[in-house]
């Protein structure tokens, strides 16, 4: 082997270069969750040095953070690292559209970071040249059509850039913004190792991957359960069904095991959780999430084990109980289920915090009816809680409410079905938040991640009610060919209809053209062909469409029993509009929240206790 040099560079040396991936690994494969821990461990090691009113030059007395290393010839073809920098890529995109929508705030320059350009052609960090169209776009529009896509690359790129917009913390899209920009660029830095020839960068790679590999936590906790049980014909059996569900956790996602882990401990064991200031220590919550493992082994007495006995009943018991459960509820999650809808709904959304939640209120002595109430209750809940806090523009970004929901967790943990039901109605009655928040709902840069959902509930929840056979899943899915999108009723035209009637500046149009009332979901090519359209033409078109754009027509209260007895009973002031003006909007708006009520009513918990 050649000769090869290794030293430490941060991303303004690192991302200043251009680098190649080889055919044979140029899949960009990360996914949801390698996104939600590399934004994690970004801003929480950031807010370790951060102080409110900080500027850019403070950021030479921060500290350092390793981001591990990367493989490279002399080449630079990158043998290994290529989704960290994939990964870097996307957001420094992110946070370079993000600065365009801050414009009080100074302006990082990082667009060299981000690309090069010679004749008019961006080239990127990672010179693949099937994702240059991609990024250009995220680039330049923070938008992407995916929709005939045949990249598998492509996709993830796209995906994990959304995934980035929806995780970022709303903390740091402020006056922190550009003081983490020039952390980022700085402080954070990955050790480079390089090498004469490819050949002696395989070397390398297999030689940090292949030899010496250390156990995982999850295989450290295993046989320290193991070596406290006695009985050899136990302990086998023990071990049986360990390697059993971690094989099934496994297979539904690569650290499917860990994370169920951390999750049940959390839920059912963790009593403290780190303060949220600068050299606080880790509590309970915290270690559990780093080392569950040994967190294990210094709190048994607090988890009940204190024989050999309880150390079976850990496992046999427990721990496979639980983790069927945690199956389970990864299964509703990503499989719409009529029966477990709302954990459905709470994973569309990205909320992940929801699995800790639901495992808190389960016992170990629980019966199956009782788990199947319970994850239906505080799924339910959790629905609540996420709609409310967003139509009133308040985060439910993991690092913004971990407290809130740490405090959940231990408020509803192990209660019984009647105690669970009022303790969740509650919080909902006693949270600062309500519905009425609707009336100033609009889509903006934070919403806009949140309003697919919310009207696709809508149109689901209407159409169910008039017998119309409806699938959200569908409404919601953005990986099919032809996905649904944000329709906005008024064309983005100051000059039609009333509008100049109405609206005194064409500015004034534009702020209230986005006001919930005046949106729907139509497909993308619908959706293209009529955003230029005006209202009397548009209307027509919407008869032929999702329930919720037809309420507009006036053909839908026409031979239509099933909606007009739903539309009655639930005393729905649905109506059809020959013209769609301002007062039109407003009345629309006040519709949407009446059914946002029905969708929303905290009452519902009470039916899925006594069900």
């Amino acid at each position: 082997m050649n000769k090869i040099t290794a030293h430490a560079v941060n991303l303004r040396t690192l991302l200043n270069n251009k680098y190649t991936v080889q055919y044979y690994q140029r899949e960009y494969n990360w996914g949801t969750k390698q996104i939600e821990e590399l934004i994690e461990d970004l801003t929480n090691e950031f807010f370790e040095f951060y102080k409110e009113g900080d500027r850019q030059i403070d950021v030479r007395n921060y500290g350092n953070y390793f981001l591990g290393p990367i493989i490279l010839t002399n080449d630079n073809a990158i043998i290994d690292g290529q989704q960290r920098l994939s990964s870097l890529t996307l957001l420094l995109i992110y946070l370079n559209n993000l600065q365009k929508q801050q414009a009080n705030l100074p302006k990082v320059n990082i667009d060299n970071y981000i690309y090069s350009e010679m004749y008019g052609q961006k080239t990127f960090c990672i010179n693949v040249p099937e994702r240059e169209e991609c990024l250009a776009s995220l680039f330049e529009t923070d938008d992407y059509d995916i929709a005939n896509e045949q990249s598998e690359s492509v996709r993830n790129l796209y995906n994990r850039y959304k995934d980035i917009e929806r995780i970022f913390p709303d903390e740091l899209k402020g006056d922190p913004l550009p003081v983490f920009i020039e952390w980022l660029i700085d402080n954070v830095s990955l050790v480079q190792i390089r090498t004469d020839s490819e050949q002696d960068a395989h070397k390398v790679f297999v030689t940090m991957n292949d030899r010496g590999l250390r156990l995982t936590p999850t295989e450290m906790l295993k046989g320290y359960l193991l070596s406290m049980i006695d009985d050899n014909t136990i302990r086998n059996k023990a071990n049986d069904l360990w390697k059993s569900k971690v094989v099934q956790l496994k297979d539904m996602e690569k650290d499917g095991d860990a994370d169920f882990i951390k999750n049940w401990l959390r839920a059912q064991y963790a009593q403290t959780i780190r303060e949220g200031k600068k050299d606080a220590e880790n509590k309970d919550f915290d270690n559990i999430g780093t080392t569950f493992h040994k967190w294990v082994q210094e709190n048994r007495s607090i988890i009940g084990l204190n024989s050999s006995i309880d150390f079976e009943n850990f496992i046999l018991k427990r721990f496979n109980m639980y983790s069927d459960i945690y199956i389970r509820l990864k299964d509703y999650s990503r499989n719409f289920n009529k029966e477990y809808e709302y954990v459905f709904y709470n994973a569309d959304r990205g909320f992940t915090l929801q699995y800790q939640i639901i495992l808190s209120a389960i016992r170990s002595d629980d019966t199956r009816d009782i788990i199947d109430k319970k994850i239906k209750m505080v799924s339910c809940f959790v629905d609540q809680f996420i709609s409310i806090r967003v139509f009133n523009f308040k985060t439910v970004d993991y690092s913004s409410i971990r407290y809130t929901v740490f405090n959940i967790t231990k408020m509803i943990r192990n209660k019984d079905i009647s105690e669970l039901a009022e303790i969740l109605k509650h919080y909902i009655n006693g949270m600062d938040l309500t519905l009425e928040g609707i009336d100033g709902f609009y889509l903006n840069q934070f919403t806009k991640r949140y309003m697919l959902h919310i009207l696709a509930r809508m149109t689901h929840y209407i159409e169910e009610q008039s017998g119309i056979n409806s699938n959200f899943a569908d409404y919601v899915n953005r990986e099919q060919k032809n996905p649904y999108d944000i329709e906005h009723i008024w064309a983005d035209d100051y000059t039609q209809g009333n509008h100049q009637q109405d609206f005194s500046t064409e500015e004034e149009f534009k702020q209230f053209r986005n006001r919930f009332g005046g949106l729907l979901i139509l497909p993308k090519d619908k959706n293209r062909s009529l955003q230029d359209m005006e209202y009397s033409k548009k209307v027509i078109k919407y008869d032929s469409e999702n329930l919720l754009a037809r309420t507009l027509n006036k053909n839908c209260y026409s031979n239509n029993p099933l909606f007009l007895r739903f539309m009655n009973e639930a005393q729905l002031p649905f109506k059809p509009y020959e013209q769609f003006d301002k007062k039109a909007l407003i009345e629309r708006q006040s519709l949407y929240k009446e059914i946002c009520k029905k969708i929303w009513d905290v009452n519902k918990i009470d039916l899925l206790a006594n069900s």
